[in-house]
Order: C-alpha cells, then sequence, then structure tokens
C-alpha cells in the first residue's frame, strides 16, 4: 500500500555522526498528542523510546479519523516515530512489575495520564524514585497534578478556551476560533521536551534527577504573550485582529486581482519602501494621516482600503516580483497541499517516505530540529501495537522465554494477544 502522495526516499544522516541522546532510555507511557510529540523529540535524537501501550487498542490516537494507511492513523503515525512499542495491561499485577523494572534502568519516564492513575499503580513519582534516584520523571497534565483542579480533565481546546488563548484568534465581529492544529498541545509537548533536558542537565551538575510538571493550562497562558502582558499593564482586555495583529494596516491579507497574498509590514522603514517602491504612491508618506505608525493605526480602514485597491490592479505574480525586489516581507496563502508542493518545503527536504513493516511505506514529516555535529537518526515509522514487547523483554530486561511465557499466561500482555515479536 502506498500513500496518496508521492514522496522521495529519505536523505540518510552522514555516516557515523553521533546522536545527541544515545543511551538515553525513556519509558513512555503517554498517549495522544503532548506527550508523544515531547518522546518523539527525545526519540528523534537518538533517545531509545519504550512506548508503553494498554493492549486493547493502545493509544487512542491510533483510532483518529484525519486518515489511515493499512489501519495505522495519520495522527499516530506523525508522534510516534523512531520508538519501540511493548504491549502491557496495568490492571494485571505482572505487568506492573515488568514497568517497574523498565522504569528502575530508565534515565526518564514520561506520563500523561489522569490524576491519581499512576498512583494507583504505584508507578508515581514518590514510589519509584527511591529505586532510582537519578530519575528524570516528567508528568503532563491539563491544570498539573497537585491543587483543586488537579482531578479536572482537559482537553487542548478547553485550555484554549479557558486561558484566554482563543479569544485573541479570530475576527472583530465573530466569536473567537480555535486553532486547526491542537497547538497548546504541541507547545505542551515541546515545553515538557525542553524541561526534560534542563533537568538531565541539572542531574549532571548535582548528581539527582527530579519531579517536572508541564500543564495545558500555564501553556496556553504563557503563549497570550505580549498580549497577556499587554493586558497586566494597561488593564484593557485585548480583542481579535483577524489576519492584522494589532489591527496594523499594513500586516495582514490581501488580494491580487488573482488570488490572495500575506505581508508582513510592520516598521516605518518597511512602510516607506512598500508605498514608493512597491505600490508606487509617495503621497501614503507625506499624508497626515499616515505619516507615522500611531496615525496610520488610527486611520487603518482608510489605509488598507486605499493598499487594497492598488493590489486589485495587478496580477499577484507581478506584486510577489516588486515585493521581493524591494524586500518586503510577502508570502502566498498556500493550502497545505501547496504549502507541501511548494519549493520551500522540496528544497529544505521536509517531506520523505520511510519504511512501515505493514504499509510498506508510510510519509514522514521531518523534525524541524536541526543540529550540525547530531543530527536526528535516520527514522524509523510508528510501532505497530506491541511491536517490539519479546525484544524489549529479551534484550533491555533480560527475561528469558519462560519468563515471558509465564506473563502472557497471567495476562501482563491482554488476554487475546500474543506479546509480539
Amino acid at each position: 500500500m502506498t500513500a496518496a502522495v508521492p514522496l522521495p526516499d529519505r536523505l540518510p544522516r552522514p555516516k557515523g555522526a553521533p546522536t545527541a541522546l544515545d543511551g538515553l532510555l525513556v519509558v513512555d507511557f503517554t498517549r495522544v498528542v503532548a506527550g508523544p510529540a515531547c518522546t518523539q523529540t527525545l526519540a528523534d535524537f537518538g533517545a531509545e523510546v519504550i512506548k508503553i501501550e494498554n493492549p486493547e487498542g493502545g493509544d487512542d490516537s491510533r483510532a483518529y479519523e484525519h486518515a489511515e494507511i493499512a489501519g495505522e492513523s495519520a495522527a499516530f503515525l506523525s508522534l510516534n516515530r523512531n520508538k519501540h512499542d511493548i504491549a502491557l495491561d496495568l490492571t494485571v499485577a505482572a505487568a506492573r512489575d515488568v514497568a517497574r523494572e523498565l522504569i528502575s534502568r530508565a534515565d526518564v519516564v514520561v506520563e500523561n495520564f489522569s490524576a491519581s492513575v499512576m498512583e494507583k499503580f504505584g508507578l508515581d513519582y514518590p514510589s519509584v524514585a527511591p529505586s532510582n534516584p537519578r530519575l528524570v520523571y516528567c508528568s503532563i497534565s491539563a491544570y498539573g497534578r497537585n491543587g483543586p483542579f488537579a482531578s479536572r480533565p482537559g482537553f487542548d481546546p478547553i485550555t484554549q478556551a479557558e486561558s484566554g488563548f482563543m479569544s485573541l484568534n479570530g475576527f472583530p465581529d465573530g466569536p473567537p476560533v480555535r486553532t486547526g492544529p491542537p497547538i497548546v498541545d504541541l507547545a505542551t509537548g515541546m515545553s515538557a521536551c525542553n524541561a526534560i533536558l534542563l533537568a538531565l542537565i541539572a542531574r549532571d551538575r548535582i548528581g539527582k534527577g527530579q519531579h517536572v510538571e508541564v500543564a495545558l493550562f500555564d501553556i496556553a497562558m504563557s503563549m497570550t504573550a505580549f498580549y497577556g502582558m499587554a493586558y497586566l499593564i494597561n488593564g484593557t482586555n485585548p480583542g481579535r485582529f483577524g489576519n492584522s495583529p494589532n489591527g496594523s494596516p499594513t500586516v495582514g491579507l490581501y488580494e491580487a486581482a488573482d488570488g490572495p497574498l500575506y505581508m508582513a509590514c510592520a516598521n516605518d522603514r518597511l512602510y516607506r519602501r512598500l508605498v514608493t517602491e512597491v505600490l508606487e504612491r509617495p503621497d501614503l508618506i507625506t499624508d497626515p494621516l499616515f505619516v507615522n505608525r500611531r496615525v496610520r493605526s488610527a486611520n487603518k480602514e482608510k489605509l488598507r482600503a486605499i493598499i487594497a485597491g492598488v493590489f486589485a490592479t495587478d496580477k499577484l505574480e507581478n506584486w510577489m516580483a516588486k515585493m521581493k525586489k524591494a524586500n518586503i516581507p510577502v508570502g502566498y496563502l498556500r493550502t497545505v497541499e501547496q504549502g507541501f508542493s511548494a519549493p520551500e518545503a522540496r528544497e529544505r527536504h521536509r517531506l520523505s517516505r520511510i519504511p512501515h513493516p505493514t504499509a510498506g511505506m508510510v510519509p514522514n514529516i521531518e523534525t524541524p530540529l536541526n543540529m550540525g555535529l547530531t543530527p536526528a537518526i535516520d527514522p524509523t515509522a510508528a510501532p505497530l501495537l506491541g511491536q517490539h514487547t519479546n525484544e524489549i523483554l529479551r534484550k533491555t530486561l533480560g527475561y528469558d522465554d519462560q519468563r515471558i511465557a509465564a506473563l502472557a499466561e497471567a495476562g501482563a500482555f491482554g488476554k487475546p494477544h500474543s506479546p509480539g515479536k
């Protein structure tokens, strides 16, 4: 089976190049988006990430409906590259023993269960840290692991809504809008990865690990950024500005005669170049209504109408050529299809295909992190459910066939399933 979009094979990494996280063992109890995004970055740069999944269906994202290839969902494939997978039913005591033994050997544990789940299984930080004091244990949640909101369930769009972040997105005359991609989940995953790496650096300095926490609500609030800071300074609730942040008349979406462009012309120097070299309207500098950024903002609707009228007189490619010549920040408004087919994506080798055990080949979106000395590893596709169970038990924990068979008999891997190969 092949994907609908033809893709090149991936360029191999330089032979013999070291990896940034070689030898780091990560036990990954996470699922859905934020946690898997975090651990995928660790895996991309050489950590051995062992993903623990419930044998009854595994990670919820395996069933997400965006698209699938050979029974594997786009969501799961996009977030679980380079991981090894073991199926463990943590409601079974024998499976919990396996999990504890893995944790005892790990450098990092990452979990994003609901509150008290890891504690119920005896796998929370206070329970496991005594046997592994150098462990870095990362908990990802909606509202933190302590306090009055710890037990509340929460997901990306809920925290977008409750933090104020969603109120900043959309147009002034419309309702707040959540972002399409789960931006808070993804930013939380990035932040969790940062926290883990910081804790590993600290471990090298002070000789012991620690418990680190990252909460979706906290990340969403931090992502209000200078809008949130402006509110704290002036007490004015920020509104929505559509495609023009802060209502800037020269930042946003404009229509040429045959298509849209997005322009980011935010300072006086760029504005002068825009109106003189591109629009050929030097009067827009001398006019008292537009002489500086402050008065332009006060008269933004009038200025936007003038600029829009000029753009409508010529074709998109002609405007793009003029603006690029004048070094004005501008871009095409592309669909995902157009963006993924664009020369920037091709020349930067953003897309490839990689082998998969049942699909043959699956699409791959490269990590956005580029390191000169320790580049990302050659990727392997997201694993099948329980794909590496036996391998992990044998190689990582040293179990023999008899012990593995006893675990299977006890239901550690789920009664209807074999433990994999």
